[in-house]
């Protein structure tokens, strides 16, 4: 029991070590020999764990995934509206990003052209703003000149812009900034009857 406790610890003490050298290096760049230093194991136990560097990117790019969905795995209270839900995730999510290299990475290596194509972490959060955004179109939220895929676009293409600047500056993921994108853009989107309720801060504790 002691001994699988150790392997678990070590897997997990690997894949947070690869997700920081590969945020830092790149995954073209990055060493195992890198990874396993940082980890402070061998390079046997880190081959015992993971057979190549590409696998263990994935691994990475998996447990981002499985984080970002429990950011997003979130549904508004009965009556409570899509667009706010919207601001309170994005507001989650960049504290996440700010806080958890895995999460951060896991964005990152979705797009590293070194590394086979595969359906990123950007893919499936355009996928969930889509949705809530479709779902506050149906419910009236938005504004009846506004359509809900030009939203997407802009939506997407802002928190994602932010995503990648905060890698390397992490005021682009502060509450401060996400606050000041939504104060830009919920009068653009929400109709005036309903703005007065919307808070460009988020409600929910981070």
């Amino acid at each position: 029991m002691v001994k699988q406790e150790r392997a678990v610890r070590t897997r997990e003490t690997l894949i947070r070590s690869a997700a920081e050298v590969f945020g830092r290096e790149g995954f073209a760049r990055a060493s195992l020999t890198a990874i396993s230093s940082l980890a402070g194991v061998s390079s046997g136990a880190l081959h015992f764990h993971f057979e190549s560097k590409a696998a263990l990117a994935d691994v990475v790019e998996a447990e981002a995934l499985a984080r970002l969905l429990a950011v997003t795995r979130t549904e508004p209270p009965a009556g409570a509206s899509h667009v706010q839900l919207l601001v309170d995730i994005t507001h989650r999510l960049a504290y996440e990003l700010r806080s958890d290299v895995v999460l951060r990475t896991g964005f990152t290596l979705g797009s590293e052209l070194s590394r086979p194509a595969r359906t990123g972490l950007r893919e499936h959060w355009r996928g969930w703003v889509e949705k809530e955004l479709e779902r506050a179109e149906a419910h009236g939220e938005l504004r009846t000149e506004v359509a809900a895929q030009d939203v997407v676009t802009t939506v997407v293409a802002a928190t994602v812009g932010l995503e990648g600047l905060g890698v390397r500056d992490a005021m682009w993921l502060s509450a401060a900034t996400v606050s000041r994108l939504w104060r830009l853009l919920l009068p653009a989107v929400a109709p005036a009857a309903l703005l007065a309720d919307l808070q460009a801060g988020g409600t929910r504790p981070r």
